[in-house]
């Protein structure tokens, strides 16, 4: 497993820590289990919904801009060094 390190508000860390000493655990194992909770209720289709009001709202561009992205960029002057 990798290390990371996160500051949590004082008002958060009580919480881990009284609910660590409750149910017998380390504070990573209660960290690590809402982490992996919150990703499994993450639906693909509630991140679709919140954008599907933009979709198609852009006029004017290539149908297939999808998959010839770098090839637009490019004609369009994207990553070139521009003068200054």
């Amino acid at each position: 497993m990798k290390t990371l390190t996160v500051r949590l508000p004082a008002a958060v860390v009580a919480d881990l820590e009284t609910e660590s000493r409750e149910r017998h655990c380390s504070k990573s194992d209660i960290v690590r289990e809402r982490l992996v909770l919150a990703a499994r209720s993450r639906l693909p289709a509630a991140r679709t919904a919140t954008i599907a009001d933009l979709v198609g709202s852009v006029d004017g561009l290539p149908a297939d801009l999808s998959r010839r992205t770098k090839a637009y960029l490019r004609t369009m002057g994207y990553g070139r060094k521009r003068p200054r």
